[in-house]
């Protein structure tokens, strides 16, 4: 099992996905896996003044996340608890994985550097000990 944490696109990824033609709507497949207890030692400044889990660090990503998606034209299509898979790696497991709808790869790209939600992505950092984002384009059909 690869042993790489990724946690954040490298420049490579980030390029390629700017540079994808995606016209209209796209969907993020995210796949997250927590820290036992979250590790705010990069954003101390938004460290709870107790301890607490990834999930919970999570949820708080989340809920300062949300507003700033919503405004952007984006929301979450599913949020839901994972596991290991009953088909993939044995042993390999997901706590979670969300499906996110974006109106446009630009919209998206916006959001991701806005200032405003930047401001708390911290929780995000602190709460995984890996990740998974994969940008989803619908078929014709």
């Amino acid at each position: 099992m690869d042993t790489t944490c990724h946690l954040e696109p490298t420049w490579n990824a980030g390029r390629d996905f700017a540079q994808r033609e995606i016209t209209g709507e796209l969907v993020m497949l995210n796949l997250l896996r927590f820290r036992d207890i979250a590790d705010y030692s990069q954003s101390p400044e938004l460290a709870p003044p107790h301890p607490v889990t990834g999930a919970e660090a999570y949820d708080r990503y989340v809920a300062h996340t949300l507003p700033h998606l919503r405004k952007s034209g984006g929301d979450i299509l599913f949020m839901g608890e994972g596991g290991s898979f009953l088909i993939g790696p044995e042993g390999e497991r997901w706590d979670r994985a969300m499906l996110i709808r974006q109106k446009s790869r630009g919209a998206f790209l916006a959001f991701a550097v806005a200032e405003a939600y930047l401001a708390g992505i911290g929780h995000r950092t602190a709460a995984l000990a890996d990740s998974r984002l994969l940008p989803l384009v619908e078929l014709p059909r």
